[in-house]
């Protein structure tokens, strides 16, 4: 995929990466490897490719230990930096759009889950309140048209246990009557130009941000070659996913089979 073009933000916030990465005499492997991250994502981070987390300057600054110099400089830097709209904050984007289109490999959607399962996956209170937050967009008296794709592992995967799966896997049944909402399961199989969780959100005004699902929290784009990708990934995906009819019916029939304890 196409890379975005560095905004100035973000060349400077990469370039401090690397100023305190060189002075603390380590190559970007090495840093790589103490941040647990692969050596390309610190290349990312360093040539402003990527718009890096927050919580990972802090594991910077933990790798290089630099105390808050990356935490401070992403604040300074990155948290108010004049990027394009809806650019620098995913979940603005996906609060104020109109249409999202997610295919969720790994997990539930993240507006779909109950707090059990987020509590699960969210340990910290900040992370957990946040994604209960973004949920709220659902009540909106004219909610987002939701386009979801459920990877059948994402169904098959014991998160919090039988029972904290059976409440997910039936408020994805609920979620799957709205009017607002199109919900199907794609099998386990290979599906061409799809290598991991992402969603598209798109604007009433027709701007689009990408965000893919990263080992280190995800990474987001506007660059319309990335986005023609994913649009037409998404729409081959849906053709070859089960109906949705047939996808309440395995969402129901993995729910009592597997997740269900007497």
């Amino acid at each position: 995929m196409a890379t975005r073009k560095p905004s100035p933000a973000l060349k400077a916030f990469g370039g401090e990466v690397t100023r305190l990465r060189e002075l603390g005499g380590l190559s970007r492997a090495e840093l790589a490897r103490v941040a647990t991250v692969s050596r390309s994502y610190i290349s990312q981070v360093e040539g402003g490719s990527t718009r890096c987390r927050r919580d990972f300057a802090e594991r910077l600054d933990g790798a290089l230990d630099s105390g808050t110099a990356l935490a401070d400089a992403w604040d300074d830097l990155l948290k108010s930096a004049p990027y394009p709209q809806f650019f620098a904050d995913f979940p603005q984007a996906e609060g104020a759009a109109v249409l999202l289109r997610s295919y969720q490999e790994t997990f539930a959607y993240g507006l779909f889950q109950v707090e059990a399962y987020a509590r699960v996956l969210l340990p910290k209170d900040t992370d957990f309140e946040g994604r209960m937050r973004r949920q709220a967009v659902l009540k909106n008296p004219t909610p987002p048209v939701i386009s979801l794709v459920v990877g059948e592992s994402a169904l098959l995967r014991e998160v919090g246990g039988p029972e904290v799966m059976r409440q997910q896997l039936e408020r994805l049944l609920e979620v799957s009557y709205w009017e607002n909402v199109t919900l199907q399961v794609a099998r386990t199989a290979y599906y061409r130009g799809i290598s991991g969780s992402f969603t598209l959100a798109t604007q009433e005004n027709g701007n689009e941000l990408l965000y893919q699902e990263t080992s280190t929290g995800g990474v987001t784009s506007n660059e319309r070659a990335d986005i023609l990708h994913v649009v037409k990934a998404f729409t081959a995906l849906q053709g070859r996913a089960l109906s949705v009819a047939d996808s309440r019916e395995f969402i129901g029939k993995v729910a009592s089979d597997r997740w269900m304890r007497t």
